[in-house]
């Protein structure tokens, strides 16, 4: 989409993040839900789940126009802490 100001760019831009922090709360209710399926903090913590995950964003990310390494960082740092928010969780029911 063009935009003919920068007024429309922001607004734009505005639309997309409201976007994504709706997408990111929605995610991180499922991981919330996950900790209840594990049965021990390997399980939580699955690095190779994480790897495989990261694997299909960095496709998604070629195949959509993104840069590959900005979105691994961003969902590494998202990962990291929604395994901290999950062990947290998995561990106050034990």
């Amino acid at each position: 989409m063009k935009c003919n100001s920068l007024d429309e760019v922001r607004e734009n831009i505005d639309r997309i993040d409201n976007e994504i922090i709706k997408l990111i709360a929605e995610r991180g209710s499922y991981v919330s839900q996950a900790s209840s399926f594990k049965k021990s903090e390997k399980g939580v913590k699955a690095p190779n789940r994480v790897k495989a995950v990261i694997s299909k964003v960095r496709l998604k990310a070629e195949e959509y126009g993104a840069n590959p390494d900005m979105v691994e960082n961003l969902y590494r740092e998202m990962i990291t802490y929604f395994i901290n928010m999950e062990l947290d969780e998995f561990n106050s029911k034990t």
